[in-house]
């Protein structure tokens, strides 16, 4: 577990590291993924927690 931390730690220090401009592009494609599949999204997890509730009833 410590030698996971360490080379988190150096990860973070690296020059390489992925800059700031490809963190915002990467987040501004999700919230427009999600803004487009608002919709669905939404029923898909509607539709996951009624099976759930559905099946934790049944037990």
């Amino acid at each position: 577990m410590c030698r996971f931390w360490k080379l988190a730690r150096c990860f973070m220090r690296e020059e390489d590291a992925v800059g700031v401009v490809e963190i915002i592009l990467i987040t501004v494609v999700l919230i427009g993924l999600v803004v487009i599949f608002r919709d669905q999204l939404t029923s898909l997890v509607n539709k996951l927690l009624s099976k759930i509730t559905k099946q934790s009833n049944a037990v």
